[in-house]
């Protein structure tokens, strides 16, 4: 029962190493420009949620997003400060909240959840946010208000 809690252990600190490989891979083929590597992070079902209400991209509208940025050599650039990656159960699914720095727009946080899938880890989802501080809050929900109306 020992050594197969250990085994357990193991792979699960295995699955988190390899998470956290793709989401390092992630930010770099971003920041390189490097549309074939970043894509083929997720999953072909994945969903890629940004800060603006309006952005709930499947992978293809994403991509569509994504190409001509890419292709201005450009991309974006997020380094990832601090990370907390969950492994369920079945060690099929996984969830991840990353904060992030980004040159034009500071602390922003990316949530997520990545599957297993022929032994690989993929993104399923990944919801890019902008944290806001709650001294704050009211000014900003009230300037989002009043850009609604």
């Amino acid at each position: 029962m020992v050594l197969l809690l250990l085994q357990i252990g193991y792979a699960y600190a295995d699955d988190k190493t390899q998470i956290d490989n793709v989401l390092n891979e992630l930010h770099d083929s971003a920041a390189n420009a490097d549309m074939n590597t970043y894509f083929s992070l997720y999953a072909d079902d994945a969903v890629f949620i940004g800060t603006d209400a309006s952005e709930i991209w499947s992978l293809d509208a994403f991509k569509a997003y994504a190409e001509p940025v890419f292709s201005s050599g450009k991309g974006w650039t997020y380094m990832p400060a601090k990370r907390h990656i969950t492994v369920s159960d079945s060690a099929q699914t996984a969830w991840f909240v990353e904060m992030l720095h980004s040159e034009t727009y500071g602390t922003t946080r990316g949530t997520g959840v990545l599957v297993k899938s022929d032994g690989r880890w993929k993104i399923a989802q990944y919801h890019l946010t902008i944290p806001i501080p709650n001294a704050i809050a009211k000014d900003v929900t009230s300037k989002i208000k009043a850009m609604e109306n």
